[in-house]
């Protein structure tokens, strides 16, 4: 269902509930862009620095213990400091390019503190998916090739990271009720029967 409302739909997620999916099937489902990963090379773009800075920074704080390893080819400058290049200018950069896309139409955002960086819009619904820890590894075992032990510690290690990221620039808490419009746990009724409850809450919420 495609709507000529302006409606921006923010989704944070758990590793391997199926979030990125369920951010997927909205978007179809109100006819908005989607953007995860492609913020990555729009906020590259817009700034004018390698993609691979972005890449490395994705979701996570503490780029600068492995920036200086990467190929002399992708820096801009010899010396970033100088440049006034952080890990800060980083997220403005993400953050500019959140806010034009925003801007040009309705989108759907997978992570990265959209919900934060479109908190003075009306026009913004911020969701998080949860599921199961079974579920979760269960994905992350098939998509990953990883054993039970293997992919909890993968849950655990990114999760840190996601957490940390969103509670340093949000001043909120990753995956709290309060930091959010609506939480639910999609390993419940599976993906598309999630979906379909998300889209009506947002149709209600934006009286589609």
């Amino acid at each position: 269902m495609e709507t000529n409302k302006h409606i921006i739909i923010c989704v944070g997620r758990q590793l391997g509930s199926g979030g990125h999916d369920i951010a997927r099937m909205l978007a179809l489902d109100f006819g908005a862009k989607y953007y995860d990963h492609e913020l990555l090379d729009l906020a590259a773009k817009e700034s004018g620095y390698s993609e691979k800075f972005f890449e490395k920074n994705d979701e996570r704080r503490g780029i600068f213990r492995s920036l200086f390893h990467m190929h002399s080819a992708a820096v801009p400058d010899d010396n970033l400091y100088l440049n006034g290049f952080s890990q800060d200018s980083l997220f403005k950069f993400q953050s500019d390019a959140i806010l034009k896309a925003a801007d040009e139409g309705s989108c759907v955002f997978v992570g990265r503190c959209a919900d934060y960086v479109l908190r003075e819009r009306k026009d913004v619904v911020s969701v998080f998916i949860s599921a199961s820890k079974r579920f979760r590894i269960d994905q992350i075992m098939a998509k990953q090739h990883l054993d039970v032990p293997a992919a909890n510690k993968f849950i655990k290690q990114h999760e840190s990271q996601r957490a940390s990221y969103y509670n340093y620039y949000t001043g909120k808490k990753w995956g709290a009720a309060e930091s959010y419009d609506l939480c639910i746990d999609a390993s419940v009724l599976g993906l598309q029967a999630t979906e379909k409850i998300i889209a009506d809450f947002i149709r209600k919420r934006f009286g589609l």
